[in-house]
Formats: C-alpha cells, sequence, structure tokens
C-alpha cells in the first residue's frame, strides 16, 4: 500500500508541477495544476476535507474550458464549498457535478473523466470503498484530467506534447527513484519519503524557474540573455511539423506567433520556423520576428505616420499591441519610454477602440500577416 500511494503521490505531483511550469500565466493550467497538487497531498493526508481540495480546483478547470464566463461566480462560491467541506465533506462533489453537465456538449471527455473522478472521490467520501481500491482509481482519473488539460493547452499554443511530456517524465521519475529510494532503503520514515520525493520532482520540474530566481539575485546583467537561452532550449522538443496545406491552422499559428512576438524563447517552439534559413534556434527565431515585423509593416497604409480610420485599424492592432508592446487595457502598463505616436496610438485604443473590437482586429490582422507570409513560401 505505501508504495502504491508513493507512486500515486509522485505522479499527480510531477503532473501539477509540469501543468504549473507550462505557463503559470494561464488561469486552465493554475486550476488544474492546483487540482493535481491538491490529489498529491491528500493521498499522503487523505483527510475528506483534503479529498475535496482537487475536486474544488477541477471544478474552475471545467468551467473555464465550457463556460469561462462562470469562472467569476465559482471564485465567489469555492471559499464557502471549502468551509462547508469541514462538516459535510461530499458537499464538494456538487459543483464539480454541475460544471461536468455543463461540458457535456462542448467538452465530452472532460465530462467523462470529471464522472469518472466523482464516483472515486464519492466512493472515498463516503467510506463504501476500502481505500486500496480508491486510491488508484482516482489516481488514474488524476493522470488522464492532467495529461488532457496538458495536451488541450498545447494544441491551443500550436505545440507538441508528447516528447516535452515524456522527457520530463523521465528526469522526475528517474531523481525520484534516485533520492527516495535511499530513505526507503536505510528504513526512513514514510513521510521522509514522500518528501524527499516531492522534493526531487520539483527540482527537476522548476529548474528553469528557479535558476531565473537565481541569476536574478547571483547574475542580474546577464540574467535576460540566460533566461532567453533556457526557455529557447526549454522550447525545441514543443515544435511540431508546420502544415501549409490548411489556411486556417496557418492564421492560427500565426496569430500565437504574434502574441509572443517580444519573445524570442517562445518564438522557437512555433512551427512557423519551418519557414527560416537553417541556423541556431534563437537566430532562426530572430529571423521569424524579422518575416512577421516586415508582414506587418505591409499592412501600413501609404500615406501618413499615424491614423485612426478604417484602412489603420489592422495595422493599429498588431503594430501597436505587438511590436511595441503597448498594452492599453492593462492596469499594471505604465510606460514611460512611449513617444508622441505611441501616446496618440494609446489614446485612440483607451477612448475608442472596445477591448473586443480590438481582439477581433487582431485575429483578421493575422490572417492578412498569414496569407502574406504564405505568399512568401510560394513565390521561394
Amino acid at each position: 500500500m505505501f508504495g502504491l500511494s508513493l507512486l500515486v503521490s509522485g505522479l499527480a505531483w510531477w503532473l501539477g508541477l509540469y501543468l504549473l511550469a507550462r505557463d503559470p500565466r494561464k488561469p486552465l493550467l493554475w486550476w488544474a495544476g492546483t487540482g493535481m497538487i491538491g490529489y498529491s497531498v491528500a493521498v499522503v493526508v487523505p483527510h475528506p476535507v483534503v479529498i475535496g481540495v482537487p475536486a474544488l480546483a477541477w471544478t474552475g478547470a471545467v468551467l473555464l474550458l465550457a463556460r469561462p464566463e462562470l469562472i467569476r461566480w465559482w471564485l465567489l462560491a469555492l471559499l464557502p464549498f471549502f468551509a462547508a467541506s469541514f462538516f459535510v465533506p461530499w458537499v464538494v462533489l456538487l459543483p464539480l457535478a454541475a460544471a461536468t453537465a455543463l461540458a457535456i456538449r462542448k467538452r465530452a471527455y472532460f465530462s467523462l473523466v470529471g464522472v469518472m473522478f466523482g464516483l472515486s472521490a464519492g466512493a472515498f467520501l463516503l467510506g463504501l470503498l476500502p481505500d486500496a481500491i480508491t486510491l488508484p482509481s482516482l489516481g488514474i482519473d488524476v493522470v488522464v484530467f492532467g495529461v488532457l488539460v496538458a495536451v488541450t493547452d498545447a494544441v491551443e499554443e500550436g505545440e507538441a506534447i508528447r516528447a516535452d511530456m515524456l522527457r520530463s517524465l523521465v528526469i522526475a521519475a528517474f531523481t525520484a527513484v534516485l533520492f527516495g529510494s535511499q530513505v526507503v532503503f536505510f528504513g526512513g520514515p514514510d513521510l521522509l519519503a514522500y518528501t524527499t520525493v516531492a522534493a526531487a520532482i520539483a527540482v527537476q520540474v522548476l529548474a528553469n524557474p528557479l535558476a531565473s530566481v537565481v541569476d536574478r539575485l547571483a547574475v542580474p546583467s546577464v540574467a535576460a540573455e540566460r533566461a532567453e537561452l533556457r526557455d529557447a532550449a526549454e522550447a525545441l522538443p514543443k515544435r511540431r511539423p508546420l502544415v501549409t496545406e490548411d489556411e486556417a491552422e496557418f492564421a492560427r499559428l500565426t496569430r500565437k506567433a504574434l502574441s509572443h512576438y517580444g519573445d524570442l524563447g517562445k518564438l522557437v517552439a512555433s512551427p512557423l520556423m519551418a519557414l527560416t534559413d537553417d541556423g541556431p534556434p534563437l537566430d532562426r527565431a530572430a529571423q521569424l520576428k524579422s518575416m512577421l515585423l516586415a508582414s506587418i509593416q505591409r499592412l501600413k497604409p501609404v500615406e501618413g505616420d499615424f491614423g485612426t480610420s478604417d484602412e489603420w485599424r489592422y495595422y493599429n492592432a498588431v503594430y501597436f499591441y505587438y511590436v511595441k508592446g503597448i498594452r492599453p487595457y492593462s492596469v499594471r502598463t505604465k510606460r514611460e519610454d512611449l513617444d508622441a505616436e505611441d501616446r496618440r496610438a494609446l489614446q485612440w485604443f483607451v477612448t475608442q477602440v472596445p477591448e473586443r473590437t480590438l481582439h477581433n482586429w487582431q485575429n483578421a490582422a493575422a490572417r492578412l500577416v498569414a496569407a502574406d507570409l504564405m505568399a512568401g513560401v510560394g513565390s521561394a
């Protein structure tokens, strides 16, 4: 039983950290990763309230996938449901069941996993089956749910997932066995084995962000350059082949590349790297960035330096947002280096362009940029 618990806990811990490390800015990955980590802790401390943590977290993840407009209401209801779980543990299954029902039409596979997890968690919370049966059952649901979330995110990013996930799993398993086996072999307490395995996995999965923190403290002058090199190395296994026959997919990949315009490390993972010449990854990413800029510049009207008429909207939507890095709707954005043209553009966005409208213009502009890149491929 201890060996199985250690295996299941370590696997869930790795998968949760892997999801968080993919992109800590994405709410979906935070919800799903938190659920994985919560389940990993629940294996070690199988208390009904702890078991409720993954159910509550995955309710948020499923809502983001099926009905993202409801997530703000779930944030308000989260604390009351968690507090109620101290008195009635199975109450946490109610919002998960509701979210699963909402996801049936849009994300049927997530609904199936939600039902599986709900049945297993319900059996545990109600004491219908022994822990030796419910824990592995929950573990299977955890792994399937986490992999589905990772694959969904990779598809949206236009990335491959199998090589990157397998690489992370193999290294995490090696370090966990290397250090955890020593505790078990010398008869250490069970809790020490769990924490040793967790620490070994965390150091491996979070190696990149940990190195960034150390660099900012120890060598701040080159921290940005070192981070860019690490991001490029991490991105290489995520790149998938480019298929130019599907115009809609090519436009979607172009839109994603534009969103990473200022980050060469992220551009390395773009399938559009296939459009560049052979060379070192960061050099090819810089070339792709130049190609995107050239296509954006071709959207600019011939007359004038800046305008707000209809013929300017697509150029303004991508040039100022991605190339110049102006974020008109972010309350955290404070730019002191804007020139007169940038300030005019910022004022126009804030006062005349709703955020949703800008998003639609960027999608349309991405299709035009993609067509320009495609034309370059055809003429090459």
